[in-house]
């Protein structure tokens, strides 16, 4: 996948520093529980041929791991944010942004969790 850790510790804490510890742990929850359905909505472009909802949803996916430092997964959604829409039937960047999505959603409860 990519040779990114998996979570940038200072753009987390960063973000908890700027935002308060139960507020970040607020939004990260929020994330996770939203970001399987972000990932629907780009399986579902993706079985429509819908490239910009394919993109959009990528786009949104990188952005919010961005926010938490989450840096494989968002790695994974800016190569498919900008890459070319694959085969309707190739589900293999959609597996990898979900294993990469456990990923982060473990380190990232780790932190909220401490």
């Amino acid at each position: 996948m990519s040779d990114k850790p998996i979570l940038d510790h200072q753009i987390f804490t960063e973000l908890k520093d700027a935002t308060g510890e139960d507020f970040a742990a607020e939004l990260v929850n929020t994330f996770l529980e939203e970001a399987p359905g972000m990932i629907g909505d780009l399986k579902d472009a993706l079985a429509a041929s819908d490239a910009d909802g394919y993109r959009r949803a990528a786009h949104s996916i990188k952005s919010n791991a961005h926010t938490f430092g989450a840096t494989a997964l968002a790695e994974l959604a800016k190569k498919m944010e900008l890459g070319a829409l694959p085969a309707a039937d190739d589900l293999s960047d959609a597996t990898q942004l979900e294993a990469a999505l456990t990923k982060a959603g473990t380190a990232l409860r780790s932190l909220i969790d401490d």
